[in-house]
């Protein structure tokens, strides 16, 4: 776990957990905008990290924005590299087709999840080993459980 992350504030707020337990901190918009409807724009935190060797962010969506406004983000989750010092600039995308977003400086755009990363040494094979899963790809599972017992056997 990590205790303390620094954090550079150009024209930003510091990222904030807004209940205890909460996996998610809080991303501001650094500047007002508007986001017309299913249109995107990328959006200034004013907020640079650095986070540890080992240890990534993810940027994802606030579920109330996506519920009540149908807002999300084009690349989500974003990833910041614990070597990246830039801003943490967000791709917000409207879903709304009627409705443009308005987005006041300070507004909670997105959150900012920290994690432990473990990096692969990816190794070639000629085969891989099998799985119960095998190349159960898109849609493998169905969309109800009958649906995945009917398929339970059946290979790719």
């Amino acid at each position: 776990m990590v205790d303390n992350v620094q954090v550079l504030l150009g024209s930003g707020t510091v990222p904030t957990y807004a209940h205890p337990g909460d996996a998610g901190a809080d991303l501001h918009s650094a500047h007002s905008l508007v986001i017309a409807p299913g249109r995107r724009a990328t959006v200034g935190t004013g907020v640079s990290i650095a986070l540890p060797d080992g240890y990534v962010g993810f940027v994802v969506p606030r579920s109330g924005l996506a519920m009540r406004s149908g807002i999300t983000i084009v690349n989500s989750p974003g990833t910041v590299d614990a070597g990246y010092r830039g801003e943490i600039r967000i791709t917000l995308l409207n879903t709304d087709l009627d409705e443009p977003f308005v987005i006041e400086a300070g507004d909670r755009i997105a959150q900012l999840i920290i994690a432990p990363v473990s990096r692969a040494q990816f190794v070639p094979v000629a085969t891989l080993p099998g799985s119960s899963r095998g190349e159960g790809g898109f849609g493998s599972t169905g969309l109800r459980p009958e649906e995945l017992s009917a398929a339970e056997g059946v290979t790719s």
